[in-house]
């Protein structure tokens, strides 16, 4: 039970420090990162790995694309599946967040790098 209060606590902190840093909410910020990582996923995988219901997704990546921030696109790789591809305005708006979060972060200690990878890997491999 103490891990799983952790996460939940870990979670909710880090909710709390993005909604502080972002001017048009989490799932915008999320779809973009997830988009730069994955870029050569396809949409229901990256709407797996972000956990949310496809219609929101749908609505934020129809609202992003007009924003001009992302084109969603068919696969090179297979022409059924689409994929989301980040415009040059929306690798600027993201890495922008993600600077205003490392300001907010500070200098942090290489075992605090280190702890928060660990993290990530390990919940990469179970989710």
């Amino acid at each position: 039970m103490k891990r799983a209060s952790s996460l939940i606590e870990i979670e909710s902190l880090l909710e709390n420090l993005m909604k502080k840093n972002n001017s048009g909410g989490i799932l915008k910020i999320k779809i973009l990162f997830f988009s730069r990582l994955y870029e050569n996923l396809s949409i229901s995988m990256i709407i797996e790995k972000l956990g949310v219901q496809k219609t929101n997704f749908a609505l934020m990546s129809a609202s992003l694309e007009k924003e001009g921030l992302l084109v969603v696109k068919k696969s090179n790789l297979d022409r059924r599946c689409r994929v989301i591809e980040l415009t040059e305005k929306g690798n600027v708006v993201l890495d922008s967040y993600l600077k205003d979060i490392e300001k907010s972060l500070d200098a942090t200690s290489p075992e605090i790098d280190y702890a928060i990878e660990i993290l990530s890997k390990f919940l990469n491999k179970i989710i």
